[in-house]
């Protein structure tokens, strides 16, 4: 494995963003010029790259919260092989940039991908992302030892050394088979375990109360037009994250996720770089191929090894039949007023106990609301006029027929004019939603505490928990004469 471009990034959340370092690897960018050919996309420079990284991991500060290349629906996530669309001064994709944050520094790196021109190997094939990630962990922890700063005079000393370390671990961009952690990090203490090899994703020794904690959190994401052109869009994107204070140099744990007996197996599988062994079935299974009932359908075992941090130790997508929540939403238009009609439905599958459950109403590009007679049938509106903005906030519980509406209508005579949006002209409007529901997934993936095993001289406690919430989940108006086509639109704030 060889390494194009290397990148160490500081930032608080997107302010006062800058590369702290940079390194280009000339031989290995050659290669990669010869094995794309015509499809070759060249590294961009630093400041160009730096807005793209941010934006693509949400941290750019922008106020424009959509970003269709990245938050569209049809865009499925590849974490942590991202894809950076670089407009000049040549269009192409950089694919795939790896990166991983912690504290305030992101360290990214573009591995050399060896296949043909215009293919794209999947990414449980390939070898260089692993290896990519572990040579970044190792170069985080050296970075952010135990026991350093991790800022201020720490970090600037460590970062001064790192064109001498590269020499040693990375020479020409082809990294070698060195921890990090060996020399120049903060040395573990000899134990009688010490004559294994430490991984580079493990940065210490724990000490103390063994606690394994096991997290499944899902995120659903849908476009609804409640209109026959248009197809309703939804899909399912869900992490498994871990924490797991464990005592031993290399101490093993496994973590078993399980599917209700009719569930849609999982798909796109990513795991993180210390799990162990892995059945080859488990990362064949993907969402741009024709689903034929054979697919692996689980449990799902992940054996590993892992490191002291809280980490992602996998994660996947499914595809369920339908969105949690079915909207209908219509408006007309009579003069200088609005009658509105929403219906919202809870599917019967979905657990009906929320943390929250509110959906945001805006009306762009008409004078502020001036009366507004508006009933809802459960929960409390609350009305903004100077932000033309209604909120529902439906509470925790939808009624036991699942089902809530509203109705009503809004006069626009306020003295000035509301907001603007160049999207949301006419009667082309939208619902936005957010919820979260505890305690539950929609594909049913979940984790039993007796299934995970921890091989530790001490019992562990054992916690699992799972989650599932909204992101960018739009209901739009049926009534409207245009909407937005297949996603691809500028969305309002």
């Amino acid at each position: 494995m060889s390494l194009r471009a290397l990148w160490i990034i500081s930032h608080e959340k997107g302010e006062h963003a800058s590369i702290r370092f940079s390194r280009r690897f000339a031989t290995v960018e050659l290669r990669a010029k010869r094995l794309s050919g015509s499809s070759y996309v060249a590294v961009p420079e630093d400041d160009c790259f730096l807005q793209l990284l941010l934006t693509e991991l949400g941290l750019s500060g922008s106020k424009q919260a959509f970003v269709a290349q990245r938050d569209d629906c049809l865009y499925r996530p590849r974490s942590p092989a991202l894809e950076l669309h670089i407009t000049a001064p040549v269009k192409g994709t950089l694919w795939p940039v790896l990166a991983i944050s912690q504290a305030h520094l992101t360290l990214a790196c573009l591995p050399l991908v060896d296949a043909s021109p215009g293919q794209r190997p999947p990414l449980s094939s390939l070898l260089s992302e692993s290896q990519g990630l572990s040579f970044l962990a190792g170069l985080q922890t050296f970075l952010l030892a135990p026991g350093s700063k991790q800022d201020g005079e720490g970090l600037v000393s460590r970062l001064a050394l790192l064109p001498s370390v590269l020499l040693q671990v990375c020479p020409l961009g082809t990294p070698l088979e060195l921890p990090l952690t060996g020399t120049l990090a903060m040395p573990s203490p000899i134990t009688s375990a010490g004559i294994q090899k430490q991984p580079a994703w493990r940065t210490g020794l724990y000490r103390g109360r063994a606690v394994v904690n096991v997290s499944v959190v899902e995120t659903v994401r849908s476009m609804q037009y409640g209109n026959r052109s248009r197809q309703d869009l939804w899909d399912v994107y869900g992490t498994v994250a871990c924490k797991c204070e464990v005592e031993g140099v290399l101490p093993n744990v496994t973590v078993t996720l399980s599917l209700p007996p009719n569930g849609s197996p999982l798909q796109d599988i990513l795991v993180h770089p210390c799990v162990t062994s892995l059945d080859s079935s488990v990362l064949t299974a993907s969402s741009v191929e024709h689903w034929d009932g054979s697919a692996f359908s689980g449990p799902y075992k992940f054996p590993f090894s892992p490191p002291l941090e809280p980490f992602i130790l996998c994660s996947y997508t499914s595809q369920v039949p339908v969105p949690p929540i079915l909207g209908s939403y219509q408006l007309k238009e009579e003069e200088s007023q609005l009658h509105v009609s929403v219906v919202l439905k809870l599917h019967e599958s979905v657990k009906n106990s929320f943390e929250y459950c509110d959906a945001h109403l805006p009306f762009y590009n008409r004078d502020q609301m001036g009366v507004v007679e508006v009933k809802v049938s459960s929960g409390q509106l609350d009305v903004s006029k100077e932000k033309n903005l209604l909120v529902w906030a439906l509470g925790q519980k939808f009624p036991k027929t699942r089902e809530v509406t509203m109705e009503g209508k809004i006069l626009f005579s306020g003295p000035e004019p509301g907001p603007s949006e160049p999207l949301c002209t006419g009667l082309t409007a939208y619902i936005k939603l957010y919820f979260k529901v505890p305690d539950t997934t929609l594909s049913g993936c979940s984790v039993d505490q007796h299934s995970v095993q921890v091989y530790s001289s001490a019992k562990p406690r054992i916690v699992t928990s799972r989650e599932l919430h909204s992101k960018d989940y739009w209901i739009w108006n049926s009534t409207a004469f245009s909407l937005p086509h297949n996603h691809k639109h500028k969305s309002p704030p």
